[in-house]
């Protein structure tokens, strides 16, 4: 079993002991990600915002490690508000086509940073 670890300055640095996502064979892991916008590695404003950059976060290590979001099997959306569900499923139309990923979504009573959203996927490459 090969592992790689998969590193972008693209998408916000660790915020804790883990990477931004793991190669094991063709298949990746990519951990979570909130609304940080990986410049300033400040939370972006707003829950849309938050939701947009989420998906942008995720966009970009799973292009570090050689693929894109079309190749993710696997979601997990965490939202401190369960209200916003129906944004998120909007916004995410937006980045992802058919077919989409399994998902799950769970509320959440707080997220790292007090962000509102947080999301970690599992890729499959070629």
């Amino acid at each position: 079993m090969k592992r790689t670890i998969i590193q972008t300055a693209d998408a916000p640095a660790a915020i804790g002991t883990y990477s931004q996502a793991v190669r094991v064979d063709r298949t990746v892991y990519l951990s979570g990600q909130i609304g940080l916008d990986p410049a300033t590695m400040q939370l972006v404003d707003g829950i849309e915002g938050q939701i947009h950059q989420v998906f942008k976060n995720l966009a970009a290590v799973a292009k570090a490690a050689g693929g894109s979001l079309d190749d993710l099997v696997k979601l997990n959306l965490y939202l401190t508000d369960l209200t916003h569900f129906p944004k998120v499923n909007e916004i995410m139309a937006s980045y992802f086509g058919q077919p989409y990923p399994a998902r799950a979504a769970v509320g959440v009573a707080e997220l790292p940073r007090g962000a509102q959203v947080e999301a970690d996927a599992v890729m499959v490459l070629g």
